[in-house]
């Protein structure tokens, strides 16, 4: 799929799901808060519960770009952690490399934090991971290759290019953006994490399934 292609495709995906994807899809829907379609300005029909459920860990998954298995683990890992389990998904989620990339300011997407991280640009505690699903523990640093500081993505992650686009770093992160490092000062909490689902809503969906 071309560039042009995945930015349409994040741009539809983020008007059928109220939330925006990338910074270009943000601004599509400032100019067209509606879904996509002939019928994306009407108004629709009440939603069944299932639909209602179903967009809302369409959403969450969305937000952290992965598959429905990938998902599926992590709720049943979140289901068995002491606490309640949709704080514990999102929380979860949260700790994951690539998601921790993107929060702490050197990525502009969740799609280009993945890419760095495959591509194998970070680090954490001095060694190469290139799984964007590694799980970062607290006190673990996150920082990026010095080989890879003088990229052009990289010179303007660390002159805050992307704080235009991006929420304020979160208390659980301790961030030097000009040395291109960061920290997790400890594990996330739910109201600390800065996406947008009803996470109850998940845990409903997996649980009639």
């Amino acid at each position: 799929m071309s560039t042009k292609s995945r930015t349409r495709s994040k741009t539809r995906l983020s008007r059928a799901l109220g939330i925006a994807l990338t910074p270009k899809a943000a601004r599509y829907l400032e100019k067209r808060p509606y879904a996509p379609g002939e019928h994306g300005r009407t108004k629709r029909k009440t939603d069944s519960d299932y639909a209602v459920r179903l967009r809302e860990k369409q959403r969450l998954r969305a937000q952290y770009g992965i598959r429905e298995a990938q998902l599926r683990i992590v709720f049943n890992e979140a289901r068995r952690t002491a606490g309640l389990t949709g704080e514990n998904l999102v929380e979860l989620l949260e700790q994951r490399l690539d998601a921790l990339v993107l929060r702490s300011g050197f990525a502009r997407t969740i799609a280009q934090a993945r890419q760095l991280v495959v591509h194998r640009h970070i680090l954490v505690n001095g060694e190469i991971v290139d799984r964007p699903s590694f799980r970062v523990k607290p006190g673990q640093m996150i920082h990026v290759k010095a080989r890879s500081e003088s990229i052009e993505p990289m010179q303007v992650a660390a002159a805050g290019g992307h704080a235009d686009v991006l929420a304020k770093v979160p208390a659980y992160l301790d961030v030097e953006l000009d040395k291109l490092q960061a920290t997790l000062i400890r594990r996330p909490k739910r109201a600390e994490v800065p996406v947008t689902a009803e996470v109850q809503l998940v845990v409903e969906y997996y649980a009639a399934r």
